[in-house]
């Protein structure tokens, strides 16, 4: 039985969800549900949610409404008086809190069976990524407990969330800094190709006060990257050591085979540069050509 006044089914609101990125079908029905029986996600990833981002979600939620459906699955609790229904949320949260601030009763939301805990930190991970509204260390946070806690392997990682196993490996490699730089780049001071850069000095000290420096001057990435190889020759490398790789190019290699699905190269020299894209199979050829251009342009390939 649903919770008595808790929920009242949306007329044709099943027609309204089948979006792909919260896995749902057409056959899935919409109800309306108290704000207050819904708990937050312990497996939420985000931790850090924008306040005047929310300010003016809640703004439009006022004014229009919670467009998409809200994901959680129910909680019934056996008490002296009864059962108790309570309902937690699988992914949806900032939506849930605009849908506070602007004093809704109810939202609207698709009720799951009991799901597993890693699919619901699957589907609290995906949507957030997809939307991308995790900061890195989140993201990274987010990527180490499904190996840690869901012995989930790289590849099985990059997979569900259709990423290059390379850009998962990178992301879970900021967790290696140190706690204040990774406050930093959560908040947004230091970006992630800086990051990297500061991830490959060794020594944690001169990390730190690169790190420092960092802050004080502004430096761009191209300024700290001499820093950085700088530093490297200064903790006994040889001066012909072959420099870090450029975090600028790294970060758009991974965004072209994510966009792509498959391995890609990149590379620099001066202004110039190359970039190749492997396949494996005419159908493979394909699909990248049709990603590329118009669809209508591939079939006279």
């Amino acid at each position: 039985m649903l919770g008595r006044g808790l929920e009242a089914l949306i007329p044709g609101g099943e027609n309204h969800v089948n979006n792909a990125e919260n896995r749902t079908s057409p056959q899935e029905a919409v109800f309306q549900i108290e704000v207050e029986r819904i708990k937050p996600n312990p497996h939420q990833p985000r931790r850090d949610f924008n306040e005047e981002a929310l300010k003016e979600l809640a703004l439009s939620v006022r004014e229009f409404g919670v467009l998409q459906p809200l994901i959680v699955t129910k909680i019934e609790k056996e008490s002296d008086e009864g059962t108790t229904v309570e309902y937690e949320l699988i992914a949806g949260e900032r939506r849930l809190l605009a849908a506070k601030i602007a004093g809704l009763r109810t939202v609207p939301a698709i009720v799951r069976r009991a799901t597993p805990e890693r699919e619901k930190l699957e589907l609290a991970i995906i949507e957030n990524v997809q939307r991308s509204d995790l900061n890195p260390i989140e993201e990274a946070r987010a990527y180490a407990r499904l190996q840690d806690e869901f012995r989930l392997t790289q590849r099985e990682i990059a997979a569900r969330l259709g990423k290059s196993r390379e850009s998962i490996a990178n992301a879970v490699r900021l967790l290696n800094l140190p706690s204040e730089i990774q406050d930093a780049v959560s908040s947004g001071k230091v970006n992630e190709s800086q990051a990297r850069l500061l991830l490959s000095i060794e020594d944690i000290p001169r990390q730190r006060e690169l790190f420092a420096e960092l802050i004080r001057e502004n430096m761009s990435v191209r300024e700290l990257k001499s820093k950085v190889v700088a530093a490297r020759i200064g903790q006994g490398e040889r001066a012909d050591v072959t420099p870090p790789p450029d975090p600028e190019l790294t970060a758009l290699k991974e965004k072209l085979e994510e966009f792509l699905g498959t391995e890609v190269g990149l590379s620099r020299s001066g202004k110039s540069g190359r970039i190749t894209i492997a396949f494996y199979s005419p159908e493979e050829l394909q699909g990248i050509m049709g990603k590329i251009l118009k669809e209508d342009d591939t079939q006279s390939l």
